[in-house]
């Protein structure tokens, strides 16, 4: 079976995220004064061929653990679609 993998990884809340500080900065200077807080972190879509859905969302769990996320900084979710 075919499946998509839709995976948003995040910096964990308690960090600094100096890219989303400089954003949120220069959004105020453009106008967008009601902004209060901009994170920015990475969207990753796969394309998995697997024998069913458990075994996909292993190989998503798998490569988010051990190559996508750097999970001392990063969170990470993920929706799983058969196509």
């Amino acid at each position: 079976m075919n499946f998509k993998a839709s995976i948003d990884i995040m910096p964990h809340k308690e960090l600094l995220d100096p890219q989303g500080k400089t954003v949120l900065h220069n959004m105020k200077n453009l106008g967008f004064a009601g902004t209060q807080d901009v994170r920015i972190g990475k969207h990753i879509e796969l394309s998995i061929e697997a024998a069913d859905e458990s075994a996909a969302r292993a190989q998503v769990e798998e490569a988010c653990k051990k190559l996508l996320a750097n999970l001392i900084m990063e969170s990470y979710s993920f929706e799983l679609q058969a196509v």
